[in-house]
C-alpha cells in the first residue's frame, strides 16, 4: 500500500498546476524540439534528435512522478486541530536559546519542506522537537551538531 502524502491546499494546486503546464506546453514545445531536429537530417547521426528525445523522456518522467504524487496526496484540513499546540502547518516563532536568535517556522510534510523559505518538515529533528508543544514551553531537537533548545514564542 502506498503510503499518504499530506499536502497544503496551496502546494497541491501548485503541483497540479506544473503538471497541466508539463502536460501541454512542455509536450508541445518538446513535439516542435523533436520535429525541428528530425529536420536536420539522417537520425542515426544527428545528436539533436538524440537529445531532444532524451530530453523528451526527463519531461514524460518528471510527469509520471507528478500524477504518481497527486494520486497519492491527501490535502491537510487543520479546522479541527488543537489552536494552542504546533502542528502541521502551525507557523511557529521560536527563539534558539544557544545562539538567542528567534525563527519563524511553518511546519508541513517532508514534500514540501524548504528551509529558505521557512517550511520545515514534521519528520526533521527540530519538526519532531516542535510537534505538540506550547507557548511558553523550552523543547529540545537532536540535531546533528547535538541538542538545540527552543522556546516557543508564538503559534499561528
Amino acid at each position: 500500500m502506498a503510503h499518504f502524502v499530506y499536502l497544503s491546499k496551496e502546494r497541491m494546486r501548485e503541483i497540479e498546476k506544473e503538471l497541466n503546464e508539463l502536460k501541454t506546453n512542455g509536450r508541445k514545445k518538446m513535439a516542435e524540439k523533436i520535429a525541428e531536429a528530425r529536420a536536420h537530417g539522417d537520425l542515426s547521426e544527428n545528436a539533436e534528435y538524440d537529445a531532444a528525445k532524451e530530453e523528451q523522456g526527463l519531461l514524460e518522467m518528471k510527469i509520471s512522478k507528478l500524477e504518481e504524487l497527486l494520486s497519492r496526496a491527501r490535502i491537510i484540513d487543520t479546522s479541527n486541530m488543537p489552536k494552542d499546540q504546533v502542528h502541521i502547518l502551525s507557523t511557529v516563532k521560536v527563539k534558539n536559546l544557544k545562539n538567542q536568535k528567534t525563527y519563524t517556522y511553518t511546519l508541513v510534510s517532508p514534500e514540501e519542506a524548504n528551509l529558505e523559505a521557512g517550511k520545515i518538515s514534521i519528520s526533521s529533528p527540530v519538526g519532531q522537537a516542535l510537534i505538540g508543544a506550547k507557548v511558553g514551553q523550552t523543547v529540545e531537537a537532536k540535531v546533528p551538531a547535538g541538542i538545540i533548545k527552543f522556546e516557543i514564542l508564538e503559534l499561528e
